[in-house]
């Protein structure tokens, strides 16, 4: 009987893995990652590297997600790679915010799954981000739908029951299902988004701490420095005095314009 040769037996003739990985360049809308046991980045495509604000792959190899997102954010991406290397179950087409700078309200369907070595141990993880097109229906494009009133509202007084409403879902089925989708409730989202809006002005503005406060909605200063310490693990001065040290250092040339 004539053998047929094996996918494992293909795959072992391959020179480099990597050069299946190169395809992921080829997707615009589409973030590919790999990463190590200790969350560290062992590839990394070329949407994947611009949501770090790299320019090029060998820039984050061994890096983690604290090196490039803000706090919060940071930990709940490592604390999802754990939990599916830990269990060995995969996460699969989640909708979570798109992993880029304050103000996008755009959404994103997450998967990861479990890299095993030879004898079956658990050794990282390989993911993908895909944007969510507006066309779609159903969950996703409510969701996305109140995401954008979200950030299009952001300094205003937002009620959940309105929310629930434009999702066309009652309010306890809406909170059950933002909080599967994003990983918080609704009004801790608009508390992050706040947050990510006001950092974005201490970085680009030379306004005054408390007017950024009252324009992010925030009208009670020590509550804007604890949201934003806890956010961004820091006070917001000492945020504005580390980019603007970070921005000196650089050449004129590259230097942020106010």
């Amino acid at each position: 009987m004539k053998n047929t040769p094996s996918a494992d037996t293909f795959f072992a003739r391959v020179e480099s893995g990597r050069q299946v990985l190169a395809l992921f360049d080829l997707l615009p809308d589409v973030s590919f990652f790999v990463k190590d046991r200790s969350g560290r980045f062992m590839a990394l495509n070329r949407r994947g590297c611009e949501y770090c604000g790299v320019i090029s792959e060998e820039e984050a190899i061994g890096k983690t997600d604290h090196d490039f997102f803000p706090a919060t954010r940071a930990a709940n991406y490592c604390e999802d790679d754990q939990h599916v290397m830990r269990s060995g179950q995969p996460i699969l087409n989640r909708i979570e915010s798109a992993p880029e700078d304050a103000g996008s309200p755009r959404l994103v369907t997450t998967s990861k799954i479990p890299l095993r070595d030879r004898r079956g141990r658990v050794i990282g993880i390989a993911g993908f981000s895909r944007q969510i097109e507006r066309m779609q229906s159903g969950t996703a494009d409510a969701m996305a739908d109140v995401i954008t009133h979200l950030h299009e509202n952001l300094a205003g007084e937002i009620a959940t029951e309105e929310l629930a409403e434009m999702a066309g879902l009652s309010i306890s089925h809406f909170e059950r299902r933002f909080r599967l989708a994003f990983g918080s409730s609704p009004r801790q989202y608009l508390i992050r988004i706040r947050i990510e809006h006001a950092a974005a002005l201490l970085r680009e503005t030379d306004k005054n701490i408390t007017d950024i406060a009252q324009s992010c909605g925030f009208y009670d200063h020590a509550h804007f420095s604890r949201s934003f310490r806890r956010v961004m693990s820091m006070a917001p001065s000492a945020y504005r005095k580390r980019i603007n040290s970070a921005d000196r250092a650089k050449p004129a040339s590259n230097r942020t314009s106010a």
